[in-house]
């Protein structure tokens, strides 16, 4: 076999294999999934059709409110009433029992976010990043079922011990999270703030009162 030969077999197999390694980069390009964080206001509010989208996890003082249960049957004290996307928002945030939360409507409506998904084996790799979150804020991804009624939550980690993170002074954060099943449609991404500073495990905390919902990620059908 000449020289000319053998290098043009070689260039041939070289190749070959950056075109191999490139479809495979692309394709694994093509299965991960990225998402932008909604105000988990704004996707009830739509989801529910209300005439005046509101906040059912965070509240603001009304004195002509009485006590009821708001939406997602989350009882408030007579005095606050849940917020309304169309504000005001340069007021003091409180939860459902009427005790301040520390900062206002418009530093809750700040938050944004990002999140990766790439299947991984049966499931799939979460990564999520964060900007104007509450600053040393803890939080926790949990997974919203759709398909069952009442909608159901669990942690995205399957297990609560993994699948939480303190916000920094400036408010951002990052975590990445191994999801046990892949997300579908029927599942979301959820932010959830724990304003007791403590995380519950299998569980959010007492909604509205010590864990409310901030950002969500719904799967795209």
């Amino acid at each position: 076999m000449t020289i000319n030969r053998r290098r043009f077999i070689a260039n041939t197999a070289l190749v070959g294999s950056n075109l191999l390694l490139a479809s495979r980069n692309t394709a694994l390009a093509a299965e991960a999934l990225n998402l932008d964080f909604i105000l988990h206001a704004t996707f009830f509010s739509r989801e529910m059709k209300l005439a005046k989208p509101l906040d059912p996890h965070a509240f603001v003082y009304d004195a002509t409110a009485p006590a009821a249960i708001g939406p997602q049957g989350i009882h408030h004290v007579a005095g606050y009433r849940p917020t309304l996307i169309a504000g005001p928002v340069n007021v003091e945030a409180y939860n459902a029992n009427g005790k301040s939360l520390g900062f206002q409507i418009a530093d809750w409506f700040a938050a944004r976010g990002k999140v990766k998904i790439v299947p991984h084996g049966d499931g799939a790799v979460v990564t999520s990043h964060f900007t104007n979150l509450l600053p040393n804020g803890l939080y926790s991804l949990f997974e919203n079922h759709f398909d069952v009624k009442p909608i159901g939550f669990t942690p995205l980690d399957g297990t609560g011990t993994s699948n939480s993170f303190s916000a920094d002074a400036n408010g951002s954060g990052s975590i990445t999270v191994k999801a046990t099943k892949m997300l579908t449609h029927a599942n979301a991404v959820l932010l959830v703030y724990h304003s007791d500073n403590q995380t519950h495990g299998m569980e959010r905390g007492n909604i509205g009162v010590t864990a409310h919902h901030q950002l969500i990620a719904r799967i795209p059908a």
